[in-house]
């Protein structure tokens, strides 16, 4: 089996190292297609101008063969004394007759080379003329070009016109250009790397600066936010995520320290009250009744640690979505009416009244929708005075959904409880005096139960005027 192929990058390649590669490889890629272009450029320049200057001695030999009579001496002057007055510009010029033998040539034209010239194709004069080609010999290089050239009217035929141009100048000069951009590409790429380095460095310091910020942020300091300090645009909305997600951790941590002093002090006042009867009882020798009372007393904070117990375990379930919903259509009015009858007895000893109206259809857990209304009943009597009114609500929205007010005329919550008023064990100083024996948690299970069916809970309250507790179910189908 054969291994997979490794990837451009990597896996281990820091940002700011990838960075600077794809820099250098940029900036070295455009290096050589610019130098390519300007090398390009160049050779195509000087072999333009050397064909340009062959194809104009052709035209004007061609001038002279075809419309002077006597070309004995433009033709002299053309291909001896004007050859051998170019300083700089060294050509060679042969004229043959049509059956190959020789007109005319500049001088030294056999000399060039000693190997026999290897001359392109003739083009014919109606033609248009060719390139050319490059010829190398005795360490020099020649661009040769030939043509046919019609002869005077008087002469008739043709002359095959033999050129060669010395551009060995051209290729030193493209050669020294070929070392120049060489160089040029070595400290470019050497030059580009490290220019790659600061850019990246540059570009990665306010990564850097997030990381180091982030670094700072303890449990004891998850007030400090991101957003106080100016980031780069493309960082800004990571600053401002991590901002959200610290607030959610600040609050989680504030809830949970919360939670566990509160926890604390519930399973203290049960287990202190233990601890007190136990040791009393067995300070001296008691009677079988008097060690009875003892033993119910304890049963009593026993099953007020048992509720807690699994109360707290409901709620850790129902955090983690463990709790499965039995869901069933079924008579809203039915079902409180049977919880109201299981309050009965509390309700009449209180003397407070509970009615029920309305009614709809619901689908949902009968038995979360039991326990959810049994808690709220249940807060509802402990804090109704004698004589009051506890009013349950049942209606279907348009919408369809199903709301259920459950309204008393008890002492009332204050606007600043309100907000804290479903977290766990939260209770406010009235209901520990009134009703010490709460755990505080009976409205955190509700509004889980009310999250787990994708409803929603309200309070509104008034001190002295009641409270009415909204649950919102959603839609039965």
């Amino acid at each position: 089996m054969s291994s997979p192929e490794p990837p451009a990058f990597s896996a281990s390649w820091s940002i700011t190292r990838r960075l600077t590669v794809l820099y250098t490889l940029s900036a070295f890629a455009m290096l050589v297609l610019s130098t390519g272009f300007l090398y390009w450029v160049l050779s195509s320049n000087l072999e333009n101008e050397g064909r340009e200057f062959l194809a104009d001695k052709i035209h004007i030999l061609r001038s002279i063969l075809k419309e002077r009579s006597d070309i004995s001496e433009p033709l002299d002057e053309e291909v001896k004394r004007e050859v051998l007055a170019h300083e700089f510009e060294k050509y060679y010029i042969r004229i043959l007759d049509e059956k190959g033998r020789l007109f005319t040539e500049t001088p030294g034209i056999d000399g060039i080379s000693s190997k026999p010239l290897l001359f392109p194709n003739p083009a014919e004069p109606a033609e248009a003329l060719p390139r050319g080609i490059k010829w190398r010999g005795n360490g020099k290089c020649y661009l040769l070009m030939a043509s046919w050239a019609e002869a005077s009217a008087k002469e008739k035929g043709r002359h095959l016109l033999q050129l060669v141009l010395d551009i060995t100048d051209d290729e030193r000069l493209l050669a020294d250009y070929r070392r120049k951009i060489m160089m040029v590409l070595f400290f470019g790429i050497i030059f580009s790397a490290g220019a790659g380095v600061l850019v990246a460095r540059r570009g990665m310091r306010p990564l850097r600066q997030i990381t180091e910020a982030a670094q700072r942020i303890t449990a004891a300091q998850l007030h400090e936010r991101m957003t106080a300090y100016r980031w780069p645009k493309e960082l800004a909305s990571h600053a401002a995520a991590f901002d959200e997600m610290l607030s959610r951790l600040e609050d989680s941590f504030s809830r949970l320290s919360q939670f566990s002093a509160d926890l604390a002090h519930e399973l203290r006042t049960p287990i202190h009250n233990l601890m007190g009867q136990t040791e009393v009882s067995l300070s001296q020798m008691r009677t079988p009744e008097e060690y009875r009372q003892v033993l119910e007393s304890n049963l009593e904070e026993y099953g007020r640690l048992s509720r807690m117990i699994d109360s707290l375990l409901f709620l850790a379930r129902a955090d983690k979505t463990q709790i499965q919903i039995e869901r069933s259509f079924f008579d809203v009015s039915r079902e409180i009416e049977a919880v109201r009858e299981f309050h009965d007895a509390v309700a009449e000893e209180q003397g407070v009244r509970v009615t029920c109206r309305g009614n709809a259809k619901l689908n949902a857990d009968p038995i979360l929708f039991r326990r959810a209304i049994s808690n709220l009943l249940s807060n509802a009597l402990q804090y109704t005075p004698r004589g009051g009114k506890i009013d349950v609500s049942i209606k279907q929205l348009d919408d369809q959904r199903v709301e259920i007010n459950i309204r008393d005329t008890g002492s009332g919550i204050g606007p600043e409880h309100l907000p804290k008023i479903f977290d766990r064990f939260y209770r406010t100083d009235r209901a520990r005096s009134q009703y010490p024996q709460g755990t505080g948690l009976g409205l955190a299970i509700v509004k889980s139960i009310m999250e787990l069916h994708g409803g929603t809970v309200k309070i509104e309250s008034q001190p002295a005027q009641g409270t009415t507790v909204i649950l919102s179910f959603p839609n039965p189908a």
